[in-house]
């Protein structure tokens, strides 16, 4: 249990292809990470092409990965962080559950 994101809600870049995956598709990424909770990754990544569910299921989904690793936090900073850099916080939570870009290696930096 790390207390915090082991990356920064502006680490988008600390691997370049989940990122660019997630500003093209970011159903697939939602998905995936959903799965990685054990929501359903269809009706998730469906989720975020609907108003206000998507917010409902990014929020959700947030809420239930900083549940499993430990992390501080509060539905009203989820709201907020998903409001304000959407694909910033889809980025961070797949992350944290380890989701990897569907195509090409990894261009991690170190």
């Amino acid at each position: 249990m790390s207390g915090e994101f082991s990356h920064g809600l502006f680490s988008c870049f600390d691997d370049c292809m989940l990122c660019l995956t997630t500003y093209f598709v970011p159903c697939y990424t939602m998905g995936k990470s959903a799965e990685a909770v054990g929501d359903d990754c269809l009706l998730c990544g469906l989720a975020l092409l609907v108003p206000f569910i998507d917010l409902y299921a990014l929020c959700s989904n947030r809420a239930k990965i900083r549940e499993q690793k430990g992390i501080p936090g509060s539905a009203v900073s989820d709201l907020l962080t998903v409001c304000c850099c959407p694909l910033c916080a889809l980025v961070q939570q797949a992350q944290e559950m380890g989701v990897k870009a569907p195509f090409g290696q990894s261009m991690s930096r170190e």
